[in-house]
Protein backbone atom coordinates (compact mmCIF):
# COMPACT_ATOMS: atom_id res chain seq x y z
CA UNK A 1 0.00 0.00 0.00
CA UNK A 2 1.28 3.22 -1.03
CA UNK A 3 0.39 6.46 0.74
CA UNK A 4 0.55 9.85 -1.18
CA UNK A 5 1.67 13.02 0.83
CA UNK A 6 -0.70 16.08 0.11
CA UNK A 7 0.56 19.05 -1.75
CA UNK A 8 3.55 21.21 -0.35
CA UNK A 9 1.71 24.09 1.03
CA UNK A 10 3.51 27.79 0.16
CA UNK A 11 6.63 28.37 1.55
CA UNK A 12 6.41 31.03 4.54
CA UNK A 13 9.94 32.31 3.60
CA UNK A 14 9.55 32.41 0.14
CA UNK A 15 8.43 36.43 0.00
CA UNK A 16 7.51 38.82 -2.43
CA UNK A 17 8.25 43.09 -3.00
CA UNK A 18 6.45 46.52 -3.01
CA UNK A 19 4.98 47.82 -6.20
CA UNK A 20 7.24 50.90 -6.74
CA UNK A 21 6.95 54.20 -5.55
CA UNK A 22 7.37 56.78 -8.49
CA UNK A 23 6.03 60.04 -10.17
CA UNK A 24 6.44 61.77 -13.44
CA UNK A 25 8.99 64.04 -12.11
CA UNK A 26 11.37 61.10 -10.14
CA UNK A 27 14.53 62.78 -10.48
CA UNK A 28 16.41 60.40 -7.79
CA UNK A 29 15.91 56.40 -7.22
CA UNK A 30 16.34 54.76 -4.11
CA UNK A 31 16.73 51.21 -4.22
CA UNK A 32 16.92 48.89 -1.38
CA UNK A 33 17.71 44.84 -1.51
CA UNK A 34 14.29 44.14 -0.40
CA UNK A 35 11.58 44.81 2.38
CA UNK A 36 12.00 43.41 5.50
CA UNK A 37 9.88 42.04 7.55
CA UNK A 38 7.48 44.56 9.52
CA UNK A 39 7.16 46.52 6.16
CA UNK A 40 6.43 43.11 4.04
CA UNK A 41 3.61 43.09 7.03
CA UNK A 42 2.11 46.45 6.49
CA UNK A 43 2.87 46.89 2.70
CA UNK A 44 5.19 49.76 3.52
CA UNK A 45 8.52 50.92 2.27
CA UNK A 46 11.17 51.23 5.43
CA UNK A 47 7.89 50.49 8.06
CA UNK A 48 10.43 49.03 11.11
CA UNK A 49 10.39 51.71 13.29
CA UNK A 50 13.95 51.77 14.32
CA UNK A 51 15.01 52.30 10.54
CA UNK A 52 16.17 55.55 10.18
CA UNK A 53 14.95 56.18 6.06
CA UNK A 54 12.06 57.91 7.05
CA UNK A 55 14.06 60.39 9.71
CA UNK A 56 16.27 61.05 7.40
CA UNK A 57 13.44 62.05 5.10
CA UNK A 58 12.65 64.51 7.36
CA UNK A 59 16.36 65.65 8.24
CA UNK A 60 16.77 66.63 4.99
CA UNK A 61 12.81 67.28 3.34
CA UNK A 62 11.29 68.62 6.52
CA UNK A 63 8.79 65.45 5.54
CA UNK A 64 7.02 64.43 8.87
CA UNK A 65 7.98 60.96 9.63
CA UNK A 66 5.08 60.52 11.83
CA UNK A 67 3.11 61.71 8.94
CA UNK A 68 0.43 59.29 7.07
CA UNK A 69 2.39 57.08 5.41
CA UNK A 70 0.52 58.04 1.86
CA UNK A 71 1.63 61.21 2.76
CA UNK A 72 5.03 60.53 3.40
CA UNK A 73 4.81 59.03 -0.05
CA UNK A 74 3.29 62.13 -1.20
CA UNK A 75 6.50 64.03 -0.14
CA UNK A 76 8.81 61.98 -1.62
CA UNK A 77 7.16 62.42 -5.00
CA UNK A 78 7.29 65.96 -5.11
CA UNK A 79 10.49 65.73 -3.83
CA UNK A 80 11.31 63.82 -7.27
CA UNK A 81 12.21 60.51 -5.10
CA UNK A 82 11.50 57.13 -6.50
CA UNK A 83 11.28 54.23 -4.25
CA UNK A 84 11.42 50.40 -5.07
CA UNK A 85 13.96 47.23 -4.77
CA UNK A 86 16.23 45.23 -6.76
CA UNK A 87 14.86 41.96 -6.06
CA UNK A 88 11.34 41.71 -6.47
CA UNK A 89 11.00 37.82 -5.18
CA UNK A 90 13.12 35.62 -2.98
CA UNK A 91 13.52 33.26 -0.16
CA UNK A 92 14.53 34.71 3.48
CA UNK A 93 13.87 33.58 6.73
CA UNK A 94 13.84 37.11 8.87
CA UNK A 95 14.89 40.12 7.75
CA UNK A 96 18.70 40.15 7.31
CA UNK A 97 20.14 40.69 4.06
CA UNK A 98 22.50 38.15 4.88
CA UNK A 99 19.95 35.23 5.08
CA UNK A 100 18.13 35.87 1.85
CA UNK A 101 19.18 32.20 -0.23
CA UNK A 102 21.24 33.95 -3.69
CA UNK A 103 19.87 30.98 -5.71
CA UNK A 104 16.39 32.11 -4.46
CA UNK A 105 16.62 35.87 -5.93
CA UNK A 106 14.19 37.35 -8.45
CA UNK A 107 15.05 40.65 -9.72
CA UNK A 108 12.61 43.45 -10.27
CA UNK A 109 12.31 44.96 -13.41
CA UNK A 110 14.65 48.30 -13.19
CA UNK A 111 15.87 48.12 -16.81
CA UNK A 112 12.24 48.73 -18.07
CA UNK A 113 11.55 51.35 -14.81
CA UNK A 114 14.36 53.47 -15.87
CA UNK A 115 13.37 53.09 -19.43
CA UNK A 116 9.93 54.77 -18.71
CA UNK A 117 11.66 57.67 -16.31
CA UNK A 118 13.98 59.04 -18.65
CA UNK A 119 14.49 62.08 -15.34
CA UNK A 120 16.25 59.57 -13.36
CA UNK A 121 19.75 60.69 -13.44
CA UNK A 122 20.78 59.04 -9.82
CA UNK A 123 20.51 55.86 -8.02
CA UNK A 124 21.10 55.79 -4.35
CA UNK A 125 21.80 51.96 -3.42
CA UNK A 126 20.36 51.67 0.29
CA UNK A 127 23.32 49.08 1.48
CA UNK A 128 25.87 47.18 0.02
CA UNK A 129 23.65 44.27 -1.14
CA UNK A 130 20.92 46.20 -3.53
CA UNK A 131 24.53 47.75 -5.15
CA UNK A 132 25.89 44.29 -5.83
CA UNK A 133 22.59 42.93 -7.31
CA UNK A 134 22.33 45.69 -9.71
CA UNK A 135 25.73 45.60 -11.02
CA UNK A 136 25.67 42.03 -11.04
CA UNK A 137 22.28 40.71 -12.13
CA UNK A 138 20.37 43.81 -13.75
CA UNK A 139 20.61 43.78 -17.40
CA UNK A 140 20.19 47.76 -18.55
CA UNK A 141 20.76 50.40 -20.64
CA UNK A 142 24.08 51.66 -18.96
CA UNK A 143 22.71 55.61 -19.11
CA UNK A 144 26.66 57.72 -19.07
CA UNK A 145 24.10 60.70 -17.40
CA UNK A 146 22.67 57.91 -14.72
CA UNK A 147 25.16 58.58 -11.27
CA UNK A 148 24.65 55.92 -8.64
CA UNK A 149 25.97 55.91 -4.70
CA UNK A 150 26.03 53.35 -2.39
CA UNK A 151 24.82 54.68 1.17
CA UNK A 152 24.87 52.98 4.36
CA UNK A 153 21.96 50.21 4.57
CA UNK A 154 19.11 52.74 7.14
CA UNK A 155 18.07 48.71 8.81
CA UNK A 156 18.18 49.03 12.16
CA UNK A 157 20.85 46.18 11.51
CA UNK A 158 23.23 48.72 10.75
CA UNK A 159 23.99 49.78 14.83
CA UNK A 160 27.53 50.23 14.14
CA UNK A 161 26.73 53.51 12.56
CA UNK A 162 25.75 56.37 13.93
CA UNK A 163 22.57 58.57 12.69
CA UNK A 164 24.29 62.09 11.94
CA UNK A 165 26.74 59.63 10.08
CA UNK A 166 24.16 58.24 8.08
CA UNK A 167 22.18 61.47 7.74
CA UNK A 168 25.77 62.94 6.30
CA UNK A 169 25.97 60.29 3.45
CA UNK A 170 22.37 59.92 2.42
CA UNK A 171 21.69 63.95 2.25
CA UNK A 172 23.74 64.88 -1.17
CA UNK A 173 21.75 61.88 -2.49
CA UNK A 174 18.68 63.08 -1.38
CA UNK A 175 18.93 66.62 -2.25
CA UNK A 176 20.18 65.40 -6.22
CA UNK A 177 16.58 65.74 -6.91
CA UNK A 178 16.19 69.26 -7.07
Amino acid sequence: MSSTSPPPGPDPHRLQGLPPVIGPGARVLVLGSMPGGESLRRAQYYAHPRNDFWRIVENVFGAARDASYDARLQSLVDQGIALWDVLGECRRKGSLDADIDPASMRTNDIAGLLASAPGIGHIAFNGALAEKVFRQRIAWNDRADITMARLPSTSPANASLRFDDKLAAWAPSLRWSR
